[in-house]
């Protein structure tokens, strides 16, 4: 392993693509650490650890939240973009059209995608400002009075430039640098947030549970095998071409496989899943405090039915997670037209009829394997409330979803690494 890093800063273009990469990291977060004034820091640390949904977005903003900096909302805007927009390939024909054309075709979707991230940014950035307003942590804002209009419109505009110039800095690193940019981003936020997290489980009164926290270690290592496991898993399909003889030349006859994998999906499963469920209870925040009772009744109803600590909240997470998975995984191998394609070029699995057939059965198999993602990703989900019941330590929300993450792009950073040295004849990572 040392030796494979000795070797990729030899070469001279992958040593500047890595430093150019670390350089753009220590950029985002010297960004990060710009505050928008007037917040309460201690009041803000304790709603983070109230409020899921702000604990989610904390994640993807790489911690910047915490700070409630110009960058608080982090690639979020941009991430939701890209979702709608791929839901949206299958019903709307020009979107699927555009990704059908190539590279000038995914250009185009990738520039609508940026124009829909600013005004998602906005509204984000002033449901976040009305949010710390009334729950006393950020004073001076009140974008409808006279005497706080302009101080309000210039928090809500940095807070949209600061998420553009990280969907920025994710897209040069994309191109010059190593890994793909707005993973490395978030990656680059919890890994810098580890210290802080490490202190809190170590610290204070966690000190005197030593065997509750053995097993949250044990159980944390259980989870990082079980992701690189799930995410490294596939079902090799047998694919044969027919031999094909053109002039003089001949075309086709050899073996090869369609790799389906285990968890297709990701961690968008993830993502949709707990923006709806902690979505009722961010309502609930908002008119807890009001003075109307038809307003605050219902509140606090829906704040005691979406509770996080509720064992019927995690079951419907864990239900909503799973038909999540289901759910991406087909919009993306419907995109992907695998058995359409494969009938053009002549390619058949064998025992199978091509065409239709052919679609069924990997259809088949996908749901049958993916069975195994959706349940994963489902005991993922609610992973920090079991560890909590099990060893007493009371894990940070998003535990085991930042550990999907982090696992995630080490693994894909580390391919890219590895294909660059093996192009060069260098021995790689992996052994």
């Amino acid at each position: 392993m040392l030796q494979a890093v000795i070797n990729a800063f030899k070469i001279p273009d992958l040593r500047r693509k890595i430093i150019f990469t670390l350089v753009m990291l220590v950029i985002f977060r010297i960004v990060a650490h710009i505050p928008v004034p007037g917040v309460d820091r201690e009041r803000l640390d304790q709603l983070l650890q109230e409020n899921q949904l702000l604990g989610l977005l904390n994640l993807f903003s790489g911690s910047a939240l915490r700070q409630f900096s110009i960058a608080a909302m982090g690639v979020y805007p941009y991430i939701t973009a890209s979702i709608i927009f791929q839901l949206l390939q299958p019903i709307v024909p020009r979107l699927q059209q555009l990704a059908e054309e190539g590279e000038q075709g995914r250009a185009q979707l990738n520039r609508y995608q940026h124009w829909l991230t600013v005004p998602l940014a906005l509204l984000q950035a002033f449901g976040q400002t009305q949010l710390m307003t009334q729950q006393g942590i950020l004073s001076g804002f009140g974008l409808f009075n006279g005497d706080t209009a302009l101080r309000s419109i210039a928090i809500l505009l940095s807070m949209t430039a600061g998420t553009m110039f990280l969907v920025w800095i994710g897209e040069l690193i994309t191109e010059n640098g190593i890994g793909q940019g707005l993973s490395i981003i978030i990656f680059g936020g919890i890994v810098a947030s580890l210290p802080t997290s490490i202190g809190q489980l170590f610290g204070g009164t966690a000190r005197e549970n030593v065997f509750g926290i053995l097993g949250f270690v044990l159980l944390g290592l259980i989870t990082i095998v079980g992701i690189i496991l799930i995410n490294e898993g596939q079902r090799r399909i047998q694919v044969t071409y027919a031999r094909r003889v053109r002039g003089n030349r001949q075309y086709g006859g050899q073996t090869t496989h369609i790799p389906l994998k285990v968890n297709s999906a990701g961690m968008i499963p993830l993502i949709f899943a707990v923006s709806i469920m902690v979505f009722p209870g961010y309502i609930a925040t908002l008119f807890a405090s009001s003075d109307r009772s038809w307003l605050r009744e219902p509140a606090a109803f829906l704040a005691r039915w979406f509770d996080a600590n509720s064992l019927q909240y995690q079951i419907v997470y864990f239900l909503m997670t799973v038909g999540f998975t289901y759910f991406y995984t087909v919009i993306i191998f419907q995109q992907q037209k695998i058995a359409e394609n494969l009938q053009k070029n002549g390619g058949f699995i064998p025992g199978i009829r091509p065409g239709l057939p052919t679609n069924l059965y990997l259809n088949r198999v996908l749901t049958r394997i993916t069975l195994v993602g959706a349940l994963f990703l489902g005991t993922v989900a609610v992973l920090p409330w079991i560890v909590a019941r099990l060893t007493g330590v009371q894990t940070l929300f998003l535990g085991s979803t930042s550990l999907l993450i982090v696992v995630g792009v080490a693994i894909d950073t580390m391919r890219q690494l590895e294909a660059q040295l093996l192009m060069r004849h260098y021995e790689g990572f992996i052994k």
